[in-house]
């Protein structure tokens, strides 16, 4: 899997690179450029009950833009991780680890409330 991460994150380092965008890459503006296109992606939802946004993700039209719109996220993600030379599924794992940890199944199954809560 560490393979096909790094496979993805070079074609996106790739893509970046063959148009000279490094120089605008900045921590600071990955991290802005995600949080726009996260908020693009939540635009896909807005104002739609559950059940609506679960239709969403079914009908073609819709879940493709969503679908784009999520990739664009995970792009920016990849080109942070790459600038920051991060392995960012051993992070990913990590971090699972410390939730685990914070959300022992015993307390948290079944339950939205936040660690601090339980």
């Amino acid at each position: 899997m560490k393979n096909d991460w790094k496979t993805l994150r070079d074609e996106v380092v790739k893509f970046r690179d063959a148009r000279d965008w490094k120089q605008f890459h900045t921590p600071k503006n990955l991290v802005a450029g995600l949080a726009i296109e996260a908020a693009e992606l939540q635009e896909q939802f807005l104002w739609c009950t559950d059940a609506e946004c679960e239709a969403r993700i079914h009908d073609k039209k819709r879940r493709k833009a969503i679908a784009e719109e999520l990739a664009d996220v995970v792009n920016y993600a990849l080109l942070l991780a790459a600038r920051m030379d991060l392995d960012l599924p051993a992070e990913i794992r990590k971090k699972i680890r410390i939730n685990a940890r914070k959300y022992p199944v015993s307390k948290s199954k079944g339950s939205a409330k936040k660690y601090t809560e339980l």
